[in-house]
Formats: structure tokens, sequence, C-alpha cells
């Protein structure tokens, strides 16, 4: 590393024409620029410049090795304006993770950004079990809900409240609808499930009385993809705990109902995950922004 820095020292000293100019260009003391050039002379075994109190001039050998270090020089300065280009514009392939009920959100989310960019692609891999990042090489990721502590770098979006869904046919079976979680505590739940642990505590908080109340859980039917739960739901098998996000449609057209509207039963949080905070590329940045525009627009999501 150290000869690379000395031939483009080198160079610099032959396109500034003193080593005056040079080391201001290069932000280095004239002696530190000396020092290079007689350290490259003493390994070559060859004089590369006559040097005058007022000029230099390359030897025949120095004129050969600057040719060689100028075109260094210039493929250095192509890669630094590759880096800020890709801090500018987006290109390349975006590698975006998320649930798959993210597949209905892809096309209004990103497909206005991707069509201003002919030189963007979009991969998106979409799962419920959280991929490994680092093996599939992924750009950004899309999480909902807490997160544990990684090497990446967590920015949240938004929010969404978890809702306690069933079918009206499911209201009409039971007689009508609960109207406290205890009546709850025995009927037929749905619920994701990445393991073997199926109960679950669910819990409400009710804000007008400040009542606090758990029931425990346990799902007579499971699904490791978050929409199976919600068709389930819908077929009027059970409750289920959904997003807001996921369910406001089908409750505003009928299809499901929230029950105990009057219970909190807390935010569900959305997060971008990257592998690092600083020097983004333009399109990790710009899909975050993206993403969190259109999660604004949506019915069911707290900005």
């Amino acid at each position: 590393m150290d000869d690379l820095k000395r031939m483009a020292v080198f160079a610099a000293v032959v396109q500034h024409g003193s080593m005056t100019a040079a080391a201001r260009s290069l932000g280095m003391s004239p002696s530190a620029v000396s020092q290079h050039i007689r350290q490259l002379e003493r390994e070559g075994g060859v004089t590369l410049l006559h040097r005058s109190t007022r000029q230099i001039a390359l030897t025949d050998a120095g004129q050969r090795f600057y040719v060689q270090c100028a075109t260094l020089s210039a493929a250095a300065e192509r890669a630094r304006a590759e880096l800020a280009a890709e801090q500018q514009a987006p290109s390349g392939e975006l590698r975006l993770a998320a649930p798959v009920g993210f597949a209905r959100h892809a096309a209004p989310a990103l497909g206005a950004w991707l069509a201003r960019f002919a030189q963007l692609r979009l991969r998106l891999l979409l799962d419920d079990v959280p991929i490994d990042l680092i093996q599939a090489r992924v750009d950004l990721a899309l999480r909902f809900g807490p997160q544990a502590d990684s090497n990446w770098v967590a920015r949240k979006l938004a929010s969404t409240p978890n809702w306690l869904c069933a079918a009206p046919s499911w209201v009409h079976a039971r007689g009508s609808a609960p109207q406290h979680p205890a009546q709850l505590a025995h009927d037929n739940w749905l619920a994701l499930s990445h393991n073997d642990h199926h109960q679950r505590a669910l819990a409400w908080h009710h804000p007008h009385s400040g009542e606090h109340f758990v029931v425990q859980a346990t799902p007579r039917a499971l699904s490791n993809h978050q929409t199976a739960v919600q068709a389930l739901c819908e077929a009027g098998l059970g409750v289920a705990v959904l997003s807001a996000m996921d369910v406001s449609q089908s409750v505003q057209s009928g299809r499901l109902v929230q029950l105990l509207p009057e219970w909190d039963m807390g935010l569900l949080d959305i997060w971008a995950v990257t592998p690092q905070r600083d020097a983004q590329p333009a399109k990790v940045r710009q899909a975050i922004e993206e993403l969190q525009a259109y999660f604004a627009t949506l019915h069911g999501v707290n900005p």
C-alpha cells in the first residue's frame, strides 16, 4: 500500500510541476513529498527526477514510470467517481428481504421509484422467518416487532396497532361479540408460529379504566405465514391478533370484525434494517425514504 501511495505522490508531482504544488494538492508537507520520491528512487535504484531550485524534469526512466503511475492515479479517480455516483443516483440490484405479507405492498411502495431509474433492479426476498442477511447478501430488510441486538442497524419506519379480529360468521356462531378478554380464554385461537412453543400470553390494557388483563391462549391452528393466519381468520375458523396495517381493508369491507376495540393490545413496530448507519448507497437510502413515505399513507399505520 505504501508503494501505491508513493506512486500517486510521484504522479501528482509531475502533474503539478513541483513538489510544493503537489504537496498543497495532497495536503502534505513538501518535505514529506520529497521523502516519498527519494524512497521510490532508492527502491528502484534509478533517478526519476532531475531537480533544481526552480523546476523538475523527468529522466527517461521517470517518464516511463510516470505513464504507469498516471494510469494508476486515473483508475483511482474513476473508482472514487463510481463511489460518488453510487451515493447520488440509485443503480444496480437492491436485495430487499421482507415478510410474505409485504408482497402486495411492494409495487405501490416502490414501483414509481423503480420506474424513475432504469439502472435500478429489485430482488425481493420474501419469508416470514427472518433470513440470514449476510448469507443472502441483503441490502435492506423489513422487520416487524422487537429487534434482537445485532451488528445491523435498525431504523424505525412506522408502527401499526395490534387488533383482535374474527370473521362475522364466527361472531354470529358464537351468539355475540365478547365484551371482555376473559370471555376469550377458551375460544379457538389462530396464530403465527415459527417453533414448537405454541402457547401465547396475550395482554390487553383498557385505557379508560386502567385495567390490565392477560389470556393464556393455546392456538387451535398455526401457520408459519401471517397471510395464512389471516385467511383462516376470514374463513371463520377462530380469532387472531393481526396488525391493523394488514387487516384494515378486510375490516372496512366487512370480511373481518375488530373485537374489543376499546382495549389496547399494543403496537407492532416496522423497522428498516441495514448493515451500517453511514455511507449507505443511494439505492438503500432512497428505498428507506420511499418505504417510510408509503407506510405513512396506509390506514392503520402510525408514522
